[in-house]
C-alpha cells in the first residue's frame, strides 16, 4: 500500500510556537516482547531532506531496514540509544523502563534538545523534557521514523546475539516476541536470563510459575501483570 512519507511539519511548528532549535524524535521497540530489553533512539535530524524511503521501521523488509539503518546513522545529525533491561522492566513496569530507556537516551546526546517528539499518544517521559506526542509519528514525522529504524536494527541485532546463547529460543527470528517456537522453547526449558518474569505469560506456565515476579507498588498494591498471555499453541 502506498504511503506518505514523513515530513518535517511538527519539527517546524515546534520551531515556530516554542522556539526550539534541536529537535529529537523519539521512539521504542520491544514493548511488546517477552525477552530481551525495551529499546529507545532519540534521532535529531535538522531539516534536512531524509533519505529515499524513510518510514516506520515496521512498514519495511528487513533487508532495507537494514540498508536503510546505515544510511541514516551517517545522515542524522546526532543520534543515541538507550535500553532498559528484563530486570528494570520487572522491578519498574513498563511506563517507568520507558521513561528511563528513553532518559539515558536523550541523555546522551552531545546536545541537550529543547524539545521531543514522542510517538504514540501518551507521554511517558514527562518532565523536565517539553514533549509533542505524535500518534503514528514514526510514519509522519522524520525524526521519529529515523529513530525507529535505528532502535529496531539495533535491538535486532541484540537479540540475535542472545540467541547465540539460547538457540531453541529463536530470538534472532523473533526478537523475543512471542512466536510458536519461542512458545515452545518456554514450555521446555523455561525463561532465559533475558526474559522478563513479571509478565502474564508465566501464568501459563505451570511449570515455572515459582519464577513469576510481583511487583509492588510504593502504596502496597500488586499493579496490574503487563504482558500479554497468547500461550496458544
Amino acid at each position: 500500500m502506498p504511503y506518505e512519507p514523513p515530513t518535517h511539519t511538527v519539527e517546524r511548528s515546534l520551531r515556530a510556537t516554542t522556539g526550539a532549535k534541536v529537535i529529537a524524535g523519539v521512539d521504542e521497540v520491544g514493548r511488546g516482547a517477552w525477552a530481551g530489553p525495551v529499546t529507545v533512539c532519540a534521532a535529531v535530524t535538522g531539516l534536512r531532506r531524509p533519505p529515499a524511503g524513510l518510514t516506520d521501521s515496521k512498514l519495511l523488509t528487513v533487508k532495507r531496514r537494514t540498508a536503510l539503518d546505515a544510511e541514516l546513522r551517517k545522515w542524522v545529525t546526532a543520534y543515541a540509544l538507550g535500553h532498559a533491561s528484563p530486570e528494570e522492566i520487572d522491578d519498574l513496569g513498563m511506563t517507568a523502563a520507558l521513561r528511563l530507556a528513553a532518559s539515558r537516551a536523550l541523555g546522551a546526546l552531545p546536545v541537550r534538545p529543547d524539545a521531543v517528539i514522542l510517538d504514540g499518544k501518551h507521554d511517558y517521559l514527562g518532565s523536565p523534557w517539553r514533549v509533542r506526542t505524535v500518534i503514528k509519528g514514526d510514519q509522519s514525522c522524520v525524526a521519529v521514523a529515523a529513530a525507529s529504524v535505528i532502535a529496531k536494527v539495533h535491538r535486532d541485532k541484540m537479540m540475535a546475539e542472545l540467541g547465540g546463547e539460547h538457540a531453541d529460543f529463536a530470538f534472532a527470528a523473533n526478537a523475543g516476541y512471542p512466536s510458536p517456537v519461542h512458545k515452545a522453547a518456554l514450555a521446555e526449558r523455561g525463561p532465559t536470563p533475558y526474559h522478563r518474569l513479571s509478565w502474564a505469560y508465566l501464568d501459563a506456565l505451570p511449570r515455572w510459575q515459582h519464577l513469576k515476579k510481583v511487583r509492588v507498588q510504593a502504596d502496597g498494591g500488586v499493579p496490574e501483570i503487563e504482558g500479554q498471555l497468547g500461550f496458544d499453541f
